[in-house]
């Protein structure tokens, strides 16, 4: 019996040092409430829209265990393998805020080749951030 499988995407995880202080920090400098934060302050969630940003302790024996120990970037001149980024109608206000909130400027907001205005900040635990525009439909 043949199913339909169309996935949804859930979720984007970030391990970090400290729950609390990164949903904290989050919601301050980019703008999104807090979903929740749980008791042990071992999960926490923003209010992002469809795909819902969560953040758990950078090592936990659960996963672990299971799929081995998250490593962070050696030096500030390397980054993971993936980034979040953030659409905002005013990309250079929101840059400006989130680096008066505690982000790390890396790049400020320009225009790119494909159409959008892409600025990047890191967070308290060197995760990059794009901040960006939407993307313009190719003509």
């Amino acid at each position: 019996m043949a199913t339909n499988h169309e996935p949804v995407l859930g979720y984007v995880v970030l391990y970090v040092k400290d729950v609390a202080e990164s949903v904290a920090f989050y919601a301050k400098a980019f703008g999104y409430p807090v979903r929740r934060l749980d008791e042990s302050h071992r999960w926490g969630e923003l209010e992002t829209g469809n795909t819902t940003i969560a953040f758990t302790p950078i090592h936990q024996h659960e996963t672990d265990d299971l799929t081995g120990a998250v490593h962070n970037p050696g030096s500030c001149r390397e980054r993971p393998p993936m980034e979040v980024c953030f659409v905002y109608s005013d990309v250079d206000a929101a840059y400006k805020h989130a680096v008066e909130n505690g982000a790390v400027a890396v790049s400020e907001p320009e225009l790119k080749e494909w159409g959008q205005k892409v600025g990047y900040v890191r967070d308290i635990d060197g995760n990059v951030v794009r901040m960006g525009s939407h993307v313009n439909p190719p003509k």
